[in-house]
């Protein structure tokens, strides 16, 4: 059964309405590809929505893999969340500012360790200064350290090796979707990480994650939305995501919750492992 769409996205009239409230928490979430040349702790710095804390990505995923960006453990996260002022309740907004880009994993990331509160803003950074909401400077200190408990299902994660061995029998028993772009699944394009290998694993479909946004980076109405699940692959199977570091690939992961399709899993290494890796086969085209 799909869910109503605010359960996971919350526009910017209501969030500016709320600010203040002292049991909001709001989380930039804003990371960039390499080569990017951009450095989202430093906009943060410059201006970001009024309370906002930096939701680092990076440093707040397993300090001890050789991978970008992959989940930590929990006593990790939960660590880094109290001593940021988290508690179990409390409600929280991520964004970020290219719309919705890496917001999505900052949503993940939190509602897989247990927040049972989180929205993403819809349209990021972006949209909430079209609207002429406000932004400031200053950085909070959180007063106190929270209580926030975190748990993982490290169920919702599909290890390398049995992606391998599903992509090296060709079983057709689950889809397997890139959120990466076109130019890169088809790896007509360099990666963005030097030294990657490029194409895309047998047997996987391209949706680029792209697809599921509109012009101003807001997220398409649900209608929409399925539609293009529906003509994509069938949503009825067992499907894993996958991108360029398991960023993007969780914004498929959050159209297909609220779509109601719930058996779904993520390949956390993405091209960051599959695209280094020696055994790995890659096709083009």
């Amino acid at each position: 059964m799909s869910a109503q769409i605010d359960t996971y996205l919350i526009e910017a009239d209501e969030l500016a309405a709320k600010l203040g409230q002292p049991n909001l928490v709001i989380f930039d979430a804003s990371m960039h590809l390499p080569g990017a040349n951009r450095d989202a702790i430093k906009e943060y710095q410059e201006k970001h929505i009024p309370g906002a804390m930096f939701f680092s990505i990076k440093e707040l995923s397993d300090p001890n893999s050789t991978l970008s960006h992959t989940m930590p453990s929990a006593a990790f996260f939960q660590d880094q969340m109290q001593k940021m002022g988290v508690n179990n309740d409390d409600p929280i907004v991520v964004y970020d500012t290219q719309g919705l880009f890496s917001a999505a994993r900052a949503w993940w990331m939190l509602s897989q360790m247990g927040a049972s509160n989180v929205r993403i803003l819809n349209g990021g950074f972006p949209y909430w200064e079209k609207q002429g909401h406000p932004t400031e400077t200053a950085q909070p200190t959180p007063k106190a350290n929270g209580n926030f408990t975190a748990a993982f299902d490290a169920q919702k994660l599909v290890p390398f090796e049995e992606l391998l061995d599903l992509v090296n029998k060709g079983d057709q028993s689950c889809n397997i979707l890139d959120a990466r772009g076109p130019g890169r699944f088809k790896g007509e394009t360099d990666e963005p990480r030097e030294g990657m290998r490029a194409g895309h694993m047998p047997g996987a479909q391209n949706l680029h994650y792209a697809a599921f946004l509109d012009d101003e980076g807001r997220l398409l109405p649900k209608a929409e939305l399925e539609q293009i699940i529906n003509e994509k692959f069938d949503a009825s199977k067992p499907t894993i995501t996958t991108c360029g570091s398991g960023v993007t690939a969780c914004v498929i992961l959050l159209v297909l919750e609220i779509l109601g399709h719930k058996n779904t899993r993520l390949y956390d290494g993405s091209w960051s492992e599959w695209g280094a890796r020696p055994e790995t086969p890659i096709v083009k085209g």
